[in-house]
């Protein structure tokens, strides 16, 4: 079985407060993707960056004053055409999501892909996490299918991923 994991597809990173031309140029691959995996028979997963009204006060939100996907706002959801009803949702406080490694564990898996958002901040801490502990397993990123905040950090981060023996296609 193969595994997708679907990083931190929300509407604040797409189009809204943190959102950018290469993030919404993207999605129709990122559909693509889901679809594929779907029609295969493969496990799908979901990240979603979540905060909290008291963003500012936390130590991400002193570090990037930009308020962005509060849950409960239109801004912390997944696009419908893009969660496409999957139930399989990690909401995940910090880049990486802590619980992810541990739900993997009890699955039976030969390769875990990431696509997503942003490349060069939970893409790749998601995909380090996983290698780290899955480090026998194939773990790759459609680079295609990922956006960071800029061009050359996106590149950035997948140079970084290739050199910790993650598959960049």
């Amino acid at each position: 079985m193969k595994i997708l994991v679907v990083v931190d597809m929300q509407n604040d990173f797409i189009d809204g407060t943190l959102g950018t031309p290469e993030a919404v140029a993207i999605v129709p691959r990122v559909i693509d993707k889901i679809k594929e995996y779907e029609m295969r028979g493969d496990l799908v997963i979901y990240t979603k960056d979540t905060h909290y009204e008291n963003y500012s006060e936390t130590r991400e939100g002193r570090l990037l004053p930009v308020s962005h996907c509060i849950k409960g706002t239109t801004g912390h959801d997944i696009p419908k055409e893009i969660l496409r009803g999957h139930e399989t949702v990690f909401e995940k406080l910090t880049f990486g999501s802590v619980e992810l490694p541990t739900y993997l564990s009890g699955l039976d898996f030969d390769e875990i892909e990431l696509i997503g958002l942003c490349t060069d901040i939970c893409v790749v801490s998601n995909a380090l996490m996983i290698k780290a502990h899955f480090p026998e397993r194939e773990v790759s990123v459609d680079s295609a299918c990922c956006a960071g905040v800029t061009p050359d950090t996106h590149n950035a981060a997948l140079t970084t991923m290739k050199m910790c023996q993650i598959n960049v296609r």
